[in-house]
């Protein structure tokens, strides 16, 4: 076996596999000999198959698997020694024809896409600004009225609202607003003014006491949705597609209840025992908005830095033909021109990922177990949090990250996030920081001025 590698350039290069019989027929013939022992042949008991008699119903696909494994085994061996950067994977050369059946050596030519050669030293002479967003006292009156009105109660009220709850009895009408024989008849049901589907319907019930009844179009109000009002009326779906109005006649109305400035209020935002009193909740209220404009402001400085470093290495030679071809051959849904509409993108994220793993070797980044955990317990967090469910139980949120990372795909995502977070943890360690005081105006600005550029 011989291989044989050749420079095109910076960024391309090609690689030569040959083969001769003697570099493979052991294995072939051991696999042939396998295949006599566990495949059956008419006429023959296993194992006592005659061995040309084998060859000559599977020695071309044997030979095609066994020369495969080899070439891939030996490609990749050479690749390791020698220690050459790749981008993408070795493509077979277009010109390469490989006759199984006719010849019995072989010589199969890859094109190879080299990673570019870039210099890049991360110390305190590189500057990035930090920008810390203020707290002000209008968000935390806003975050705590949130709050207030998720650990709210629901309370008997004299006059409904759109987010009211309302108990009462349903009637079918006639066209002329009277009952109609033999329709519809609910005698206790809810409605929620603020799920109904037409704005003109929802109106209806805004501002309607107890005793009143309301005229409306149940039809209209969920947008024809049958499911929905076979669950209004208690009927089977086939029952349901009515589009008559309906008298609905309260009996209750629940209002919502912002929850009380209590010990149970303070329990349930910060967890138990992290506030006794107003003047404390306010400030750990205020220490929890700091931490979470703390994850924007990480996420900004990686966007900075990022460029940062991107400008200091400046534009890379990159292997432009050979990816395209590369992203065409893995990717069957896409054609040339998709390929080339997106390939700038492309382009930039690739480089982008070859500069930070340039930062991890220096800095010595590694993701370690614990730091997938760490990951998955905060996506965890926010999952629950999207939810309104907060403050839950550490072996509950402990419980949960496991799950996702039990999960390939969603592991493989997370081992690319905290690899990611540590990169740019890292970062911030070992360059300048230029840190801002700005509003959230002004941070929300930045953002605006990139999209403008």
């Amino acid at each position: 076996m011989n291989v044989t590698f050749e420079k095109i350039d910076n960024v391309n290069a090609k690689i030569a596999v040959a083969l001769v019989e003697d570099d493979y027929k052991d294995e072939v013939k051991k696999r042939l000999n396998e295949l006599g022992r566990t495949r059956p042949i008419k006429g023959f008991r296993p194992g006592h198959v005659p061995f040309g008699m084998l060859k000559r119903f599977y020695g071309n696909q044997v030979t095609a698997q066994v020369v495969d494994r080899i070439l891939g085994r030996e490609l990749q061996k050479y690749i390791a020694d020698n220690k050459i950067a790749l981008l993408g994977e070795p493509l077979l050369d277009k010109d390469t024809r490989v006759d199984i059946e006719h010849e019995t050596e072989f010589e199969f030519k890859f094109d190879l896409g080299l990673a570019p050669e870039f210099d890049l030293t991360v110390d305190k002479d590189i500057k990035v600004p930090y920008y810390n967003i203020q707290v002000t006292q209008e968000m935390i009156d806003k975050q705590n009225e949130t709050f207030r009105k998720r650990y709210g109660k629901q309370v008997p009220g004299e006059e409904a609202g759109e987010d009211s709850l309302l108990r009462g009895s349903l009637t079918e009408l006639n066209d002329d607003g009277t009952d109609k024989e033999g329709g519809i008849v609910v005698e206790k049901t809810v409605v929620s003014p603020q799920y109904l589907k037409s704005d003109d319907e929802k109106a209806k019930f805004v501002g309607a006491h107890v005793g009143d009844d309301v005229v409306y179009n149940p039809h209209k109000a969920v947008d024809g949705n049958i499911t929905e009002l076979a669950a209004l009326f208690g009927v089977d779906k086939e029952q349901a597609d009515v589009a008559s109005d309906f008298r609905f006649t309260i009996s209750e109305i629940m209002v919502n209840a912002d929850a009380e400035m209590n010990q149970e209020f303070f329990d349930n935002v910060l967890g138990r025992g992290q506030a006794a009193d107003e003047g404390e909740y306010f400030e750990k209220l205020k220490e929890l908005i700091a931490g979470q404009l703390k994850n924007d402001s990480n996420y900004r400085f990686s966007l900075d830095v990022r460029q940062v470093l991107l400008n200091r290495v400046g534009e890379l030679e990159m292997p432009d033909e050979f990816l395209k071809r590369f992203l065409l051959e893995r990717n069957e849904n896409a054609d040339e021109q998709a390929i080339e509409n997106e390939y700038p993108r492309t382009r930039e994220q690739l480089q982008w990922h070859l500069v930070r793993g340039r930062v991890a070797s220096q800095l010595e980044v590694r993701v370690e177990e614990e730091d997938l955990m760490r990951f998955a317990r905060f996506v965890a967090a926010n999952q629950f949090a999207q939810y309104g469910m907060t403050n839950l139980p550490d072996d509950v949120i402990e419980n949960y990250a496991k799950k996702i990372l039990a999960d390939d795909r969603q592991r493989d995502d997370i081992s690319e996030r905290a690899f990611e977070d540590k990169v740019f943890a890292a970062l911030k360690d070992h360059v300048t920081i230029d840190e801002k005081s700005v509003t959230v105006d002004e941070f929300n600005d930045l953002f605006k001025a990139h999209e403008a550029e």
